[in-house]
């Protein structure tokens, strides 16, 4: 299944509004960009987009191998470096009894999320003005 997505522009300068399937998101830029910070902007959503899905790989690994934990978070930065380069730092907080093998697997299982992949290759955006 594709994944569709559209972003539609208020009145306001840089408020949009975000569409998935039938989900409607607030976009906007902060004030030092302009916006009115009515809600995360387009870089933000793209670290939700990376932290929330490497929260659920993790979350499906544990139940499968019904793990016990406390607690789960995961938190990402986006870095831009002086030569341009994007890093997305991501920290795990996991909270449970795990030793040194398994927490270095829980490692292997958030690199393995979805969003972690696209993000790690080369992609292309196609672009059409209809």
């Amino acid at each position: 299944m594709a994944a569709i997505a559209t972003a539609t522009l208020s009145k306001t300068d840089f408020e949009m509004t975000g569409t998935a399937r039938h989900h409607k998101v607030i976009i906007d830029e902060p004030l030092s960009n302009g916006g009115q910070d009515k809600g995360p902007s387009p870089s933000e959503y793209l670290c939700i987009s990376l932290a929330s899905c490497t929260t659920a790989t993790l979350k499906m690994y544990i139940n499968h191998k019904k793990l016990s934990v406390e607690s789960l978070s995961v938190e990402v930065e986006k870095i831009t470096t002086e030569d341009k380069k994007t890093i997305f730092k991501r920290k795990l907080h996991i909270v449970g009894p795990f030793d040194e093998a398994q927490r270095e697997r829980l490692v292997s299982i958030a690199n393995a999320c979805p969003i972690h992949k696209i993000l790690s290759q080369a992609n292309t955006v196609e672009t059409i003005l209809v």
